[in-house]
């Protein structure tokens, strides 16, 4: 697993077990898990891993992870924010040029970002296009098989 994977983990595991009320405490399990990252980098990691903050009447505020359900819904929304964008895609060594409906690079990168099992490393929009960088050594067919295994729709767009 890559650091970034060890790490999403590990948050999970953390909030799952513990009452965890700020990300200082966070911060603090995760060093003492041998995890060590800046408040920065944790505040993105809760926001990919959709963390909110709950209340409890008797403990106050504390994270709270999604359920199974909640996850597979949110999955669904991405699906259709790449597919509702979706136009084109090109590909030149381990970098993909993604093309979008005027508008919606943005929304199209972050679902790419979100969802997992893709074998990208990361994305930057504009307005209608979208720098995708493959992780080392993919071919062009696993980065579609990847695409159309996840979202159905593109199928007959690629």
């Amino acid at each position: 697993m890559n650091d970034r994977r060890t790490r999403l983990v590990q948050i999970k595991k953390i909030i799952r077990e513990n009452h965890v009320s700020s990300q200082e405490q966070l911060l603090k399990l995760l060093d003492e898990n041998g995890i060590s990252v800046t408040q920065a980098t944790l505040s993105r990691d809760l926001k990919m891993l959709n963390v909110s903050k709950i209340s409890n009447e008797k403990d106050g505020y504390h994270y709270h992870l999604p359920s199974e359900k909640e996850e597979k819904e949110a999955e669904k929304y991405l699906v259709e924010d790449i597919a509702r964008g979706f136009l084109s895609i090109e590909f030149s060594g381990n970098l993909a040029i993604l093309k979008t409906l005027p508008g919606h690079a943005n929304t199209v990168a972050i679902a790419l970002d979100k969802l997992e099992g893709l074998p990208i490393i990361g994305t930057i929009a504009g307005d209608d296009a979208i720098l995708i960088v493959l992780k080392e050594n993919e071919r062009e067919e696993t980065v579609i098989e990847a695409l159309v295994s996840r979202i159905p729709d593109l199928e007959h767009e690629l």
